[in-house]
């Protein structure tokens, strides 16, 4: 394995080589072949459905799993394998907060410092009153748990994360269990915390909306395999298959299978009872044989220059500036993304287009075929 690893052991953040975490006896596989390359200060984001792994993935970082290669984790140059949790010098965060109920804010945030007797109490309480500052808790820090909102306390709990200046930063789900405005105010935090500290992170979340804004990097993951690393930009406009294609992105993507295929002489792809004409270009890189197309909501027209076909609007959901029309063709239901409140209601028959050079294109195996 060391072979693989050549180059990256020095590094100064977080590399996972070809991780695998198998239980009952490797009966189940849990993770498979994770590979991670995290540099020092970036923030990545695992994501994925529930049982995808990237709990199991971030556990193993911990120390809290043990996986079937142990040698496989390298943080800040160090192979961790048969070191203890509690000497990895990484944060961790929990979904529940797991506040003591019977110590103040101030102790909670302090309680791992504690734990180092060596620690002079000055310096424990330089870290404890710089980490509430961060977090705009100094008010809070003489309360008790039971005195505290959702927010509070999950701030109170990276508070304790913060303080132990770690190497590295791993959070699980900690926004789960908030309302919406509180996670859409706790990601900004966290993201600007992340900036201000400087110090490497892996955010585990099956929130797309989450992933897109936070991270540096996200690695979607699925069956215990992941699918693509890359930058949020490239997983939502260059999604490496199928399957990060239909997960990231709300609404969620059109497909529509079929082939290339001749309309009066021209190039088109003819699928789902539609014909969409295609650049010479654009028709030229494509293979022959089952291609499905994938159409963002917001690559569908509703005012079209040229329409391909006529379909009746079934739904108009309002999503605050823009507002989702959904169109039935014959059998085909199709997602539009449109700016404002369209003036048309449900019932109501409208053209619409399709741009093919804003469509993304996938070969019989699921992988999208690279046009670029």
């Amino acid at each position: 394995m060391l072979d693989t690893v050549s180059g990256r052991a020095d590094s100064a953040g977080i590399f996972v080589d070809r991780l695998r975490k198998t239980f009952r006896g490797g009966g189940v596989v849990a993770c498979d072949d994770v590979t991670l390359d995290l540099p020092d200060g970036e923030l990545l984001v695992l994501l994925g459905p529930s049982g995808c792994g990237k709990t199991t993935t971030l556990r193993c970082i911990a120390g809290l799993e043990r996986p079937d290669n142990e040698d496989a984790i390298w943080v800040r140059g160090r192979n961790l394998a048969g070191i203890a949790p509690k000497d990895r010098n990484l944060a961790y965060v929990f979904q529940a907060t797991a506040l003591f109920p019977h110590l103040s804010v101030r102790r909670n945030i302090s309680f791992g410092l504690d734990m180092k007797r060596k620690l002079p109490r000055a310096e424990i309480d330089r870290r404890v009153a710089e980490a509430a500052r961060l977090l705009h808790i100094d008010e809070l820090l003489d309360r008790q748990p039971r005195e505290l909102s959702g927010g509070q306390g999950q701030r109170v709990a990276l508070g304790r994360a913060v303080v132990m200046e770690p190497d590295a930063f791993l959070l699980d789900e900690p926004f789960a269990a908030l309302d919406a405005a509180l996670r859409f105010e706790m990601r900004t935090e966290i993201k600007l915390i992340q900036r201000r500290l400087q110090t490497t992170m892996i955010f585990v979340t099956h929130d797309q909306e989450e992933a897109l804004t936070l991270g540096d990097k996200i690695a979607v993951m699925n069956e215990g395999v992941v699918q693509q690393l890359a930058s949020p930009e490239a997983v939502y406009n260059a999604p490496a298959n199928l399957f990060v294609a239909t997960f990231i992105g709300s609404p969620q993507i059109n497909l529509l299978r079929g082939a290339l295929s001749g309309n009066n002489g021209a190039p088109a792809f003819a699928g789902s009872g539609l014909t969409i004409p295609l650049p010479d270009a654009l028709a030229q890189r494509l293979p022959a044989g089952e291609l499905t197309m994938g159409v963002r909501p917001e690559a569908i027209d509703l005012n079209p220059l040229s329409a391909i076909a006529t379909g009746t609007v079934a739904l108009v959901e309002l999503l605050g500036s823009q507002s989702l029309v959904l169109l039935r063709a014959g059998d085909l239901e199709l997602r539009g993304l449109v700016q404002g409140q369209p003036d048309i209601g449900e019932g109501a028959d409208v053209s619409f287009g399709i741009d093919p050079t804003k469509a993304l294109f996938f070969g019989p195996d699921g992988d999208r075929i690279a046009l670029d």
